[in-house]
């Protein structure tokens, strides 16, 4: 009820998940006939490709294994890194620099502001669904 990407199809013990961003779709089912059934009645109506199992969407790389699926953003992360162009820097203990003074006048205005908007999207998406590396970000 709270996401309105997510439609839910249910009859008996058939359930069927569709996830729609945009031009993308995540669908998983219950059982393959009936994963099949709908990727069909999907294809009747809406030029559409079925590119087989999922293995990434939104930043999200997905792996399966035995005992079910693996989430993880890591490439996501490392993709954000590399566009500030911080793939060289060390990490520390503490994200905040603890003696900085930060005034309107500190500094050259940005010279990309496109980048800079990028990132931060980027950064906010992130954050949303990692939590607990907000203070960081």
């Amino acid at each position: 009820m709270c996401d309105s990407s997510l439609f839910v199809y249910q009859s008996g013990s058939d359930t069927t998940y569709l996830l729609l961003y945009v031009d993308d779709i995540v669908l998983t089912a219950s059982n393959n006939t009936l994963l099949h059934r709908f990727i069909d009645l999907m294809k009747r109506e809406f030029a559409m490709s079925d590119l087989g199992p999922l293995h990434h969407f939104l930043g999200i790389t997905v792996t399966r294994s035995s005992s079910g699926l693996y989430l993880s953003q890591s490439l996501y992360a490392q993709d954000i890194i590399a566009r500030a162009s911080m793939t060289k820097c060390n990490p520390v203990a503490t994200p905040v620099e603890t003696n900085s003074k930060i005034s309107a006048t500190s500094g050259p205005a940005i010279k990309d502001p496109t980048l800079y908007r990028s990132l931060a999207g980027a950064l906010q998406y992130l954050t949303f669904t990692r939590p607990y590396i907000s203070y960081a970000v």
